[in-house]
């Protein structure tokens, strides 16, 4: 699985040039372990209320809602405690006294219970719903910036991080950032509640007030411990989320691999240690946090029945009255909100600040590639050109060195090389997945960082050999959900890439599913599918790493004849091994170790370059093994002849 997943660009043709990342199954992100000495203590505490600032400055208005609700529930619910000790005071003690049911003063008392709970009611709605709303936005506003910021980094950048920690990164990371969003307003409104108690206690007995006051210096200092003691596992818990993560997405992505290779119950036994990993981190998490709730929540218990203890004392001294005592052991239950709803808050920091630092490392991560303002209007086949091209793996390793050739103007160039020589890696310069450390990729004689990247989409389409098919239908995968293009169009390009043949077949045409990863699809019809798609824009150059490796042939013959029609010109960059395609090309550039070796038309090369021709039949007597065992899908008898007459027809 991963082991074979990632091989590296020094060593493979078909790598992208950032490929010489080494895959490491333990590691998920370059930033991940600088958390562990950066989130501790205070220094959780201080970057959760910068966070939670960030929040309410981004969102003021949703906020501004929510914490009206949380005012108008916490004001009502602290009314209720005066309403309580009136209720006590003029009807309850009266009717005891009295021995008769006073209904007057019941309806009234009824009537005020009922209109505090309706606002208490509609206090908590709002709350909740402005809360709710506030912590979707952030998340759902983070979410499209991680993404839109994996569309800017280059491929260099995600050859680095693995796919299942990305994922991880733009839903989970972002999910736990803003998790303490949801009871912010809560806690923000029972901070009214809190004063308002605390003023009405110091107004009621002041004695009284301090044991409530005692109670606060206790719950900061709960809360700093449980801050320390929760980043570290935090963190943990975050990263290891991500390696779970990968290591699923790599399990599905490779399963036809795993089976293949009988290795079910190796890679099982593989995601089943990193889930038991995750699992005992979280346990961890979750057993410090069912030390710390319980203490957070036994508090205002402790202090009601202390409360209740001095308070008759103070009572019986005469300091108080009966009404003001069970006012005041109200005001202590109440008080319990406030101190829990701090608890939420503070609970939740810790993973959110591991989450907003891991999300940070993203939104910070340099390698974007600016493009330029530069526009072609060129509508004739464009002219690629390499002028002295060096560039270098990330590792420092060279990969090509002095590259100097052209592709001219409806012509069709055919690199050749041996395994690690850097056809691909020029394939991906040429199309500008990267940029070269030395010299220059111009198209039309404008340097390629110059242009625009409309400008560059709408000329150089590439099609790499692992043709990559949405789930989705053949429409959409060769539209990629550009609405421009009209069926006509579409069956078009579908006959350039002679697929139009098993699309066809299909009774639901254009409209048939092709499952995820193009599932009903042979390998060949995949890549004869992908071709399409670059076909059906009509580019002026073609880039095809390899792109036809599991067609017949003689269907690539025909493909290839396509691409050299008088009614869709294109010049072509095409990565070679059969002799049949190398034979097509107009010039052959022989590439030996990331530099150029020879240059010139395939049959100058095989009389004047033995390491050429040597290479180029090793390659034949390898493609005629292949065509033995029948790896080709479908195929056909169609010379190269009859493959340019059938395409002028069409």
């Amino acid at each position: 699985m991963t082991d074979t997943k990632a091989e590296s660009s020094k060593t493979g043709s078909h790598s992208p040039p950032a490929g010489s990342t080494k895959n490491n199954r333990d590691t998920t992100s370059t930033h991940t372990n600088d958390l562990y000495d950066s989130t501790k203590g205070d220094k959780t505490l201080r970057r959760g209320m910068r966070l939670l600032g960030h929040a309410i400055k981004t969102e003021p208005r949703v906020f501004t809602i929510s914490i009206f609700g949380a005012v108008l529930h916490t004001t009502m619910l602290v009314g209720s405690a005066f309403v309580t000790g009136l209720i006590v005071d003029r009807v309850v003690i009266p009717a005891a006294q009295e021995e008769r049911f006073l209904v007057a003063a019941t309806a009234a008392a009824v009537g005020v219970l009922i209109l505090v709970s309706c606002l208490r009611i509609t206090g908590m709605a709002t709350r909740r719903l402005g809360a709710a709303s506030m912590q979707y936005r952030m998340q759902a506003r983070y979410r499209r910036k991680v993404t839109d910021q994996y569309l800017r980094l280059p491929v260099s950048w995600h050859q680095k991080h693995q796919t299942g920690t990305l994922l991880s990164n733009a839903n989970a990371d972002v999910e736990a950032a803003f998790r303490p969003v949801a009871p912010l307003p809560f806690m923000v409104g029972t901070l009214s509640m809190l004063v308002l108690a605390m003023g009405s206690l110091f107004v009621m007995d002041w004695m009284l007030a301090m044991v409530a006051l005692a109670l606060f210096p206790v719950l900061l200092i709960i809360n700093i411990i449980f801050a320390r003691k929760m980043s570290p596992r935090a963190a943990r818990a975050q990263r290891l989320r991500a390696v779970v993560s990968a290591s699923g997405h790599e399990s599905f992505d490779g399963a036809l691999v795993v089976k293949a290779m009988g290795k079910e119950a190796e890679e099982t036994e593989r995601f089943a240690r990193d889930a038991d990993e995750l699992r005992d981190a979280m346990i961890r998490v979750g057993r410090l946090r069912a030390v710390f709730e319980p203490a957070i929540s036994v508090l205002p218990e402790m202090g009601t029945l202390l409360v209740l203890v001095v308070g008759m004392y103070r009572l019986q001294s005469g300091h108080i009255g009966v009404d003001q005592l069970v006012t005041i052991a109200f005001l202590f239950t109440i008080m319990a909100f406030p101190i829990r709803a701090i608890g939420w808050v503070m609970g939740e920091l810790p993973v959110a600040v591991v989450g907003w630092n891991r999300v940070n490392n993203v939104l910070a991560a340099r390698g974007e590639m600016p493009y330029g303002d530069k526009l072609t209007d060129n509508k004739e086949p464009a002219t690629l050109t390499f002028e002295n091209v060096a560039y270098a793996y990330p590792d420092g390793s060279r990969a090509l060195r002095d590259i100097t050739f052209e592709v001219p103007s409806g012509k069709t160039v055919a690199l050749v090389g041996a395994t690690g020589s850097g056809k691909s890696t020029i394939a991906s310069l040429a199309v500008r997945l990267a940029d070269a450390d030395n010299g220059s990729v111009k198209l039309d004689g404008i340097d390629t960082r110059e242009l625009t990247h409309a400008a560059l989409a709408e000329s150089i389409a590439l099609v790499p050999q692992i043709a990559f098919v949405f789930d989705d239908t053949v429409r959409g995968n060769v539209t990629l959900g550009r609405g421009d293009y009209s069926d006509e169009e579409v069956w078009e390009a579908l006959r350039r890439a002679q697929a139009d043949g098993f699309i066809s077949s299909n009774p639901e045409g254009l409209d048939a599913e092709v499952g995820e990863r193009g599932t009903t699809l042979s390998g060949g019809q995949r890549q004869r599918l992908s071709l399409a798609r670059a076909m059906v824009g009509q580019p002026r150059l073609m880039v095809l790493d390899d792109a036809t490796s599991a067609v017949d042939p003689k269907v690539e013959a025909a493909i290839l004849a396509g691409l050299r029609s008088d009614q869709y010109p294109a010049s072509v960059l095409v990565v070679a091994y059969r002799r049949a395609t190398i034979s097509l090309a107009d010039e052959v550039v022989f590439l030996r170790e990331g530099t150029i070796a020879a240059h010139g038309t395939h049959d100058e090369l095989m009389e004047s370059n033995s390491d050429y021709a040597d290479l180029v039949s090793a390659y034949e007597q390898a493609e005629a093994e292949r065509v033995r065992e029948g790896e080709f899908d479908e195929p056909e008898d169609i010379t190269l002849q009859e493959a340019q007459t059938e395409v002028s027809a069409k």
